[in-house]
Formats: structure tokens, sequence, C-alpha cells
């Protein structure tokens, strides 16, 4: 134990040695408020650290295999003229991409094609020098840099991501797709940082995806904000295709206003250790939240989802609904929070987690958990382990469907509901494509 704490503390100190050479970097953005922010996660991160096995939400996720590396930042983005792009969009949503490569946005591979009057749409570094007092009225301001770690170690290196304003009653009728490459020559930490602020009566729909290019380790550690305003309609996407010796670390916050709507759906296919926390806020009345998750894990991958759904305020919905397959000796975590606050009567809260084991060697740690301190509110929350239908199995191989299509069929089948939280028909059918083909691969005895 106290050989691991030291190693937790040189990774400490690894990174804070390396924030004085990040500072001086920055080309005046040293002088922006935002770098207030910065200091404070610094110290932050001096003070706690990261989570060790003590940490009760870190419990059966260990981070040393990150803290074991010294990742440094990207010295150079990758040359463009090496990137094909076109095969990491999808049909009725490639007219409006951001694209960065090894942490660094990349105007050759970006379009920006279709954007509403007065929305704006750029790079973080962009919006902190051009849109200050849209950046500065909400960065971090639902962000917890107290607890976790990364969050803190996001907040002090973050120089890139991406900004997005909708100002009241505008719909954006294109989606918008951020695309994030690794190409890994040596190992490297990014540290995307996005701000999406939608003000009230609006509608966006937003896709992110992470992509890993070749061989090679490296870490991506990222924060989003979220603010909803009153009467928003918002649907995220995330689909993590990382490589199999990345890391990634993701924080999702999101503040929802009174008759907002927030959907996401959350997708991990990649990734060696992944940890994905999403913190939503019901803040005022009449609001609607869906979480839906799938994640596919094989080998010795290690997939974490933490989520945690705040209802403070009467009248609202939540509906959160996780899957997960897992095969050889991969292993899952799920942990789904939801509190009910004293003031949230009427609260309307269902949580469901279920997972598909395909061997003996694989293995998931499932804690959903209620807090309810309101006496009038529906609800349940539960969580499932099991295996493929021998019987559904047998009924498809004789009719003459080989084996491997045949599992590929039953595995599809089990998390068909996840994926038809995905709006987009054009994106929901190139994931199934590769899902299915992810499936076929997989022995259905194995």
């Amino acid at each position: 134990m106290k050989q691991q704490e030291s190693k937790f503390q040189d990774a400490v100190d690894w990174y804070i040695s390396g924030f004085a050479a990040f500072e001086e970097n920055l080309n005046g953005g040293s002088q922006l408020p935002f770098h207030k922010l910065r200091k404070k996660a610094v110290k932050k991160l001096s003070e706690n650290g990261f989570p060790g096995p003590r940490d009760e939400e870190w419990k059966y996720t260990s981070v040393a295999p990150i803290l074991g590396q010294a990742f440094g930042l990207p010295d150079a983005p990758a040359t463009e003229s090496s990137l094909e792009i076109a095969p990491l969009t999808f049909e009725d949503a490639d007219r409006n991409l951001l694209v960065f490569v090894n942490g660094s946005f990349s105007k050759g591979l970006s379009r920006l094609t279709s954007q509403a009057e007065g929305v704006v749409v750029c790079t973080l570094s962009e919006a902190l020098q051009n849109h200050a007092d849209l950046v500065n009225a909400s960065l971090g301001l639902f962000t917890d840099i107290g607890t976790g770690g990364f969050t803190a170690l996001n907040t002090a290196f973050a120089a890139e991501g991406t900004f997005i304003h909708v100002p009241d009653n505008v719909e954006l009728t294109d989606v918008i797709h951020i695309v994030h490459i690794a190409e890994p020559a040596k190992p490297f930490v990014v540290h995307p940082r996005n701000l999406f602020v939608f003000g009230d009566n609006t509608r966006a729909s937003l896709i992110e995806t992470f992509h890993g290019q070749g061989p090679g380790s490296y870490f991506t550690n990222l924060v989003s904000e979220f603010i909803v305003g009153d009467n928003a309609r918002v649907d995220h996407l995330k689909i993590q295709q990382e490589s199999t010796e990345a890391f990634h670390v993701s924080n999702v916050n999101v503040q929802q206003k009174r008759d907002s709507v927030f959907s996401a759906v959350n997708v991990d296919l990649g990734g060696a250790l992944v940890r994905n926390d999403v913190n939503v806020e019901l803040a005022a009345e009449h609001c609607e939240t869906h979480l839906f998750g799938f994640y596919l894990g094989s080998g010795k991958q290690h997939i974490d989802n933490h989520t945690f759904v705040d209802h403070a305020m009467a009248h609202c919905f939540s509906n959160e609904l996780y899957k997960g397959i897992l095969d050889g000796q991969s292993k899952g975590v799920f942990n789904g929070k939801i509190l009910v606050r004293q003031d949230a009567q009427k609260t309307n809260a269902l949580q469901s987690n279920k997972t598909l084991l395909l061997t003996d060697d694989a293995s998931i740690n499932a804690k959903p958990q209620l807090e309810i301190f309101a006496d009038d509110v529906k609800c349940t929350h539960g969580a499932t382990i099991g295996q493929l239908d021998d019987e559904a199995l047998f009924y498809l191989r004789a009719r003459g469907i080989s084996e491997e299509m045949a599992g590929a069929m039953l595995r599809h089948a089990f998390i068909s509901d996840v994926l038809e939280g995905i709006k987009l028909d054009a994106v929901r059918q190139n994931l199934d494509a590769q899902i299915i083909e992810r499936f076929t691969d997989v022995k259905s005895d194995s």
C-alpha cells in the first residue's frame, strides 16, 4: 500500500512539475481570467492527489496503470495529409465537423458549413479570446475540481476543446460532430475541455467520437459541461473507440433548467482502462433526463461507468438504462446513484443496468443506489447479470444460422433498446454495422 501511495504521489509531482512549462507556452493565455481557475486546480491536485483504493467512488477501478506512466503533452499535431477523415464521419452528420488531432485543432480537416445567426461554434482557445464574456460566465461553474483528481488535472492543463453557444429560440437543424483522433508516436496525455451552453427554447444534437490510430499508449482526460436552458432539447452521443492500449477518463456535468430535455447515449468499444462519470442536476421543475449506455469489453479491458442524477426540484422524470457485454477477462463497473431531494416531490426516476458475461473470467461490479428525501415519488432501480439464452441460440442454429451469426444476433437484440436512443438513423445504422461485425468475432460459447 505504501509503495502504491508513493507511486501516486510521484504522479502528482510529475504533473505539477510540468505545469510551469505549460504555463510558459500559453502565449498570453496566462493573463486570461480562466488561468486563475487553472492555478486553483493545481493547488487542489497537490492537496488531494488522485483517487486510491480507499476512495469509495473508485473502489473497483485502480488508476495505478494510468499513474504508472509519465505522460507528457504532445509535441506537435500530426500531419493532416496522412489522415482520412471520411471513415470516421456519418452520413447526414458530416456538414459540421470539428476535428482534433492529438489534442490540437485541425482547421484543414474541420468544416462548419451551417450555423444559425448568433450561434457560436469554435475551439475553447478561440472562445477564451473572442467570446470571453460568454465563456467566463459558465466555464467551471458546475464542475467540482476538488474530487477525483482527474478533473483538477484537466482544469489545470485545459487549453483546447470545443465551445458551443446557442442563443435563445434557435434550432440547430444540422448535427455538430466533434472528432478526436490520437496518433500515439509516443505516450502523451490530452485534456479536452468542452463547454456547451444552450439558451431557452433551443434544439441541438451533438456527436463526440474518440478514435485511436495505430498502436501505442496515450491518455485522454476529458471534461465537458452542459448548460441546458428552459424548454431546451439537447441530444448528445459519445462513442469511444480508443486504442486498446489507451486510457480514457471522462467527466460530464449537466445542469438542466425548467421544462428542458437532455438525452445522452454513451457507447464504449475501446480503451484499456475507461472511466466515465456523468453527473446531471435537474435544477428546476418539469425536467426530463434520458441516459443510455452500452459497453463492450474483451481481452483485459476495464470499463467503469458512474452516473449521478440529482433530482433537486419537483415534477421531474429521469430514465437510465446501461447495458454491457463482457468477453475474455474483461471487467465492468456500473455505479448509478439517484438522489431525490426534499423539494423534489412527484419525482419519477427509473434506473436499470444489465450485463451479459460471455466467459467465466469476465466480471461486473454493479451498485445501483437510491437516496430519497421526498415522500411522494416513484423510483425503481436494479441490476441483472446473465448469459446468452441457450434455448434462443438453439432455435436460431436449428434454422441454419451459423453459431457466430446466431450469437451476434442475440447480442444485438440484447442492446437494441439502448441503440434506439440514437435519434439519427444514419448514425445508428453505422454503429449497428460496426457492433454486428464485432459480435461475429466473438464465439457464442467463448
